[in-house]
């Protein structure tokens, strides 16, 4: 009688410990990816026009070297004056008023990385 106590209660402990509630399967990914391509139009001028237009106008105020409102000012400024790092980083904005999320900050990695698409 001992015995089958002690064996059941080990059974009903090796089936407890082997159910989870949490998936383990790494396969299963909840967030689903995102097959939108990043485009300059569609997300990274909100995000430059938010951010940076206070400063890098037309012509450029505060001190600010150059203007990020077309295009071929905003693929420039990756490509050439680090505005990747910069935003990253936190030293631009410099006032620390408008930082880009971590999101945003990859967004205008993903739209470097996928060819600068308008």
């Amino acid at each position: 009688m001992k015995k089958l106590l002690i064996l059941s209660i080990l059974s009903l402990l090796f089936i407890y410990s082997s159910c989870s509630s949490g998936s383990e399967n790494p396969t299963m990914d909840p967030t689903p990816p995102n097959n939108e391509d990043v485009t300059y139009a569609g997300t990274i001028k909100s995000i430059i026009d938010n951010n940076c237009i206070r400063c890098h106008s037309d012509p450029p105020v505060n001190n600010a070297p150059m203007p990020l409102i077309t295009f071929a000012n905003v693929r420039e400024a990756v490509q050439n004056r680090g505005l990747i790092t910069r935003v990253a980083n936190g030293s631009m904005p410099p006032d620390g008023a408008a930082d880009l999320t971590a999101a945003q900050v990859q967004s205008i990695r993903d739209w470097q990385s996928e060819g600068f698409l308008e």
